[in-house]
């Protein structure tokens, strides 16, 4: 869709469009690089405080990815005109508010539409050394790929307004979805450079999705162990009844840069495919600093798994094994 766009010549850019990262980075004359992103989607969940808390976890999430810092945030809503109970707006605001506070990122302001369609997120600003940058083309052969959260959320919102899914799975999906990326994202920031090649968020594109993108950018072909992948519990039960559209739109997006190279069950592998919201990242690392890197996010408290490694490129993107 961006084919047709001139490629731009500016020494400031360091990141753009090109590399399907998860944020832009663009040089100051000193300092800090400046690093910036814009997220927002529909309601998720029922509850509106949550849902805001969620859509700033999810937009946050893309400069964590890049190994930035967040440090302000610009509102971004769309709600209808009539019909609609202020209070829900209030929890909406609310909600953002305060996951943003837990994050120590400012609030400038925002903008708000009428829509007859919920939408909200946020555009966020944050600085990430240049020399630091994690983006989607660092990955190399040898390299092992960490997952610092459990993957299903489109599948249980979808099971959410159907009403079919289980209050615990609910409740574990939200728990996930409204945890920052700031406690992995600090811990590689700790680490000496060189120790994390590559970086990328986990969102509507899903694992698979998100995994093509980086193994494209990086000119190698990754492998996922699908029986390695942290799953949110009880969710592989509702996968086959609870399909969301984006994963179908995943599929078709996707599927031709993708091999299993084992027989898989149908669920796991829609699972692979399934968009999330607020995701993990996905993290590359040296072999030679694998168990540095695994220590570091145990130590901060995330329950990081290694779910494959990278290999020089074959003519698949993914493997899926």
């Amino acid at each position: 869709m961006l084919s047709s766009i001139p490629v731009q010549q500016d020494d400031r850019i360091l990141i753009d469009f090109r590399t399907s990262d998860d944020a832009g980075v663009y040089k100051w004359a000193a300092g800090p690089a400046l690093v910036q992103t814009v997220d927002f989607f529909t309601p998720i969940v029922d509850d509106p405080y949550v849902y805001g808390q969620i859509a700033a976890a999810n937009a946050l999430s893309d400069i964590y990815a890049m190994g930035g810092r967040p440090l302000t945030a610009l509102a971004i809503a769309g709600f209808p005109q009539s019909d609609f109970d202020p209070a829900i707006i209030t929890a909406v605001f609310t909600g953002g508010f305060d996951k943003l506070r837990e994050a120590g990122v400012a609030l400038l302001g925002g903008h708000t539409v009428r829509d007859n369609e919920v939408k909200f997120g946020y555009a966020v600003t944050g600085e990430v050394e240049p020399d630091r940058v994690l983006s989607n083309a660092g990955a190399q052969p040898g390299d092992v790929l960490f997952l610092t959260k459990a993957i299903g959320t489109g599948i249980v919102g979808t099971a959410i307004k159907a009403g079919r899914a289980p209050e615990a799975i609910v409740q574990a999906a939200v728990r996930s979805m409204t945890q920052l990326n700031r406690g992995a994202a600090d811990a590689l920031r700790a680490l000496p450079a060189g120790h994390v090649h590559a970086c990328t968020d986990i969102t509507g594109f899903g694992l698979v999705g998100h995994a093509t993108e980086l193994a494209a950018a990086s000119g190698v072909t990754l492998h996922i162990d699908v029986h390695a992948v942290p799953l949110l519990t009880g969710v592989l039960a509702l996968a086959n009844g609870n399909r969301p559209g984006g994963l179908g739109s995943n599929l078709e997006h996707f599927e031709a840069g993708v091999q299993a190279v084992t027989d898989i069950d149908q669920g796991l592998l829609w699972l692979m495919y399934d968009p999330q919201t607020s995701g993990g990242l996905l993290i590359a690392a040296p072999a030679e600093h694998a168990a540095a890197v695994d220590r570091a996010l145990m130590s901060a408290g995330i329950a990081a798994v290694q779910v494959g490694t990278a290999s020089p490129r074959g003519p698949h993107l993914i493997e899926l094994e």
